[in-house]
Order: structure tokens, then C-alpha cells, then sequence
């Protein structure tokens, strides 16, 4: 192979891996996206042997801003996420607490325009499994139905602890995955204050990665194996909601996020750091005794790095009082 036909070679393998890295920026952008969910009352407590069965679906859409990292114009990504949730509710040490356990599947396109082409790629799969603990600290013990009838909220202050399990979908060779391959930790502190109808929520945590040792590893571009990392993320969140009558309220949402930025081999990547906030609203809407809507929807405020999408979700919940058997 001559000098220039090399050269022209090395072009397209350089012009497809910045593809392949942007879309990887994409496709995390939108995982971890999930992951800074907006979540009004996750503090507000149920009766000990509450459940809940949860069926969602959200679309998101928009652009993906890299600032001048990469030479792609034009990048977008669109998901349909779809989660299957169960929450149970329990007393621990005298105090409410609860466990939600839950399971999403992901379909995503992503594309841009990069040397005078467009380019896209698309995933789909299980997601990582996430399971969500919370305790109550103060303001709320655990309570039987007819106690929890007879109790007024006033302040409640919680703390939970969120785990990403590594159970998605994952092949090393793709730089694309449902899965993440490795675990994340979500350690956090709520405060919620009731006024009659009024509603506030506040939450600050931090996020919390292990390492992927298989990261896009023993195929064209690399024979070997790479070892990505990332910085720890913290989290603010806040919610005023106001209740209509039991049940069916709505609320205006808002967080900020700050960090997360990401090494492979032990090398950072500086412009991948997050500062990004979103802003939304949710309406919670009861069908009868047991079944409930739930219409959300958030967008950027503020992105710095990473996906700037338009949000809107739908869920349905159904909940029963008994001890699972």
C-alpha cells in the first residue's frame, strides 16, 4: 500500500472512531440521563406492607453537546425507555422505610453529521438493574394502615442509598451498551415539608462509580483491553407540589448536577465534566382505589456536556395493601 493510500486509509479509521467516541458521549449522556430522573415526594411515606407495581414508558429527544471536543455537527439522539418497578414497604428499627426494585429496557438511535456525511448507529437491550433503599430518620415511624390514617406529615427526613448493578447487556468490542459494566452507588439525604396542600422536597447525594475493566476492548481499533473511569457526580434536587385532594396533585421539578468527568487508562478527558441542570413538571392522576397515572415531563436548563433532550414520560401504578407472600 502506498503513502497515500495509507494515509486515506488511517483518515476513514480516525474519522470512524470521533464517530464512534461522539455516539459513545450520546449513548452516555442518555444512560446516565435516566439516572438524574426527576423523582417528586421520594421521601413521602406508605403504610408498612405497602406495594406498588409500576409500568413506565418516556421518549426522549434532542441534541448532544460535545463543545469543540469532536469535529460533528448536527448530533441528536432519541431513546424509548421502558421500566418495570416494585416498591414494598416495611418498618426497620421502628422507622418507615421502602425498596424499589427496577428493571428498564432501552431502544436508542443516535446520528450527526461528521466529515461531510451522516453517520448513525442504534442499540437496544436490558438496561442495568436498579435497586433503591430509603429509611426514614425523622418525622415518620412506621405505621399500620389505621395509624398511617390518623397521621398529618409535617417535616420528614429521610436517606436512601441507589444501586446500578452491572446486569445490562454489555459487549466489550462495541463502545454502545445498554449495560455499563460496572456498579454505581447513589448514597442520599431528603428533607420533605408539608403546608396543608403545599408540598417541598429537597435531596442532595452523590454518585459513585466503580471501574469498567473491559471498556471497548479486543476488537479492530484495539487488540487489548482499556480500564475507564469517572469522577464522582454530585446531585441537588428540589419539587413544590400541591395537592388537589389525596392523590392527585402536581408539582414543578428542578436539579443540578456537577462532575463526572471520565479517564480511560488513567488518562481524563477535561471537557467531558458535567454542569448540567433540568427543569419539568409532574401530575399524578388516581383512577380508582388502586390505580394511578403519572405524566411528567422535564428538559435541559442548562448543559454543559453531554444530552440536551426534551423528556416526557407516562406511568402506570398499581398499589395494594398486604404482606407479600
Amino acid at each position: 500500500m502506498n503513502y497515500e493510500a495509507k494515509a486515506a486509509a488511517y483518515a476513514r479509521m480516525s474519522a470512524i472512531a470521533k464517530l464512534m467516541a461522539v455516539v459513545l458521549v450520546a449513548a452516555s449522556s442518555t444512560r446516565f440521563l435516566s439516572a438524574q430522573d426527576l423523582a417528586p415526594r421520594a421521601y413521602v411515606i406508605t403504610p408498612v406492607h405497602a406495594n406498588a407495581l409500576t409500568v413506565s414508558y418516556s421518549y426522549s429527544s434532542g441534541d448532544i453537546m460535545f463543545g469543540s471536543t469532536l469535529p460533528l455537527t448536527g448530533a441528536s439522539g432519541d431513546t424509548n425507555l421502558s421500566i418495570l418497578s416494585y416498591y414494598h414497604a416495611m418498618g426497620v428499627l421502628g422507622r418507615s422505610a421502602n425498596v424499589t426494585v427496577s428493571l428498564p429496557y432501552a431502544v436508542s438511535t443516535f446520528q450527526g453529521e461528521l466529515t461531510g456525511g451522516t453517520r448513525s448507529t442504534r442499540r437496544s437491550g436490558l438496561m442495568d438493574l436498579t435497586l433503591r433503599f430509603s429509611v426514614n430518620l425523622k418525622g415518620a415511624p412506621a405505621m399500620n394502615p389505621e395509624e398511617f390514617r390518623a397521621w398529618r406529615q409535617k417535616t420528614i427526613i429521610g436517606a436512601s442509598l441507589k444501586v446500578l448493578a452491572p446486569t445490562g447487556q454489555y459487549d466489550p468490542t462495541k463502545l454502545i451498551n445498554p449495560g455499563s459494566n460496572r456498579w454505581a452507588f447513589k448514597p442520599e439525604l431528603g428533607l420533605s415539608k408539608r403546608w396543608g396542600h403545599w408540598l417541598l422536597d429537597g435531596y442532595g447525594a452523590v454518585w459513585l462509580f466503580t471501574t469498567n475493566h473491559d471498556y471497548f476492548s479486543r476488537n479492530r481499533f484495539n487488540a487489548g483491553t482499556n480500564t475507564q473511569t469517572q469522577s464522582p457526580v454530585g446531585a441537588i434536587e428540589a419539587h413544590l407540589s400541591y395537592d388537589v385532594r389525596p392523590r392527585l396533585w402536581a408539582s414543578v421539578d428542578v436539579n443540578y448536577w456537577y462532575g463526572g468527568r471520565t479517564a480511560l487508562n488513567g488518562v481524563a478527558s477535561r471537557p467531558t465534566l458535567q454542569a448540567n441542570s433540568r427543569i419539568g413538571g409532574t401530575c399524578s392522576i388516581p383512577l380508582n382505589k388502586r390505580q394511578s397515572l403519572k405524566f411528567s415531563y422535564s428538559r435541559g436548563a442548562r448543559v454543559r456536556f453531554g444530552g440536551n433532550a426534551h423528556n416526557a414520560s407516562v406511568a402506570w401504578q398499581y398499589s395494594w395493601l398486604g404482606r407479600p407472600r
